[in-house]
């Protein structure tokens, strides 16, 4: 196993998009768990019609938010998909074709 850095090598012209890839990737990854949570709950039936377009509505600013988001750090959606080596990339292979 490599040796981790004893510090991180931050430069001063891309720590803010890299920070803003981090936590891009994280809302990402919750958006994506959001998403698949209300259409199993769509698929069970257990929603009212107006809440299912409330969740449609929300989920589809969210990805707007998001598109915007990436633009302004310059990203592409395939940035914020993190490869986790063995155990494979954290957003999953589709991840990359938003």
């Amino acid at each position: 196993m490599p040796e981790l850095p004893d510090r991180i090598d931050a430069q001063p012209d891309t720590v803010a998009r890299d920070l803003g890839r981090l936590v891009l990737t994280i809302v990402e990854l919750l958006r994506q768990l959001m998403e698949r949570q209300a259409l199993r709950r769509v698929d069970a039936g257990d929603l009212p019609e107006e809440k299912i377009e409330a969740l449609g509505v929300g989920l589809m600013r969210l990805e707007e938010a998001m598109v915007d988001l990436r633009e302004h750090f310059g990203l592409e959606p395939g940035d914020l998909n993190i490869d986790l080596g063995p155990l494979g990339n954290l957003l999953g292979p589709e991840a990359g074709q938003r």
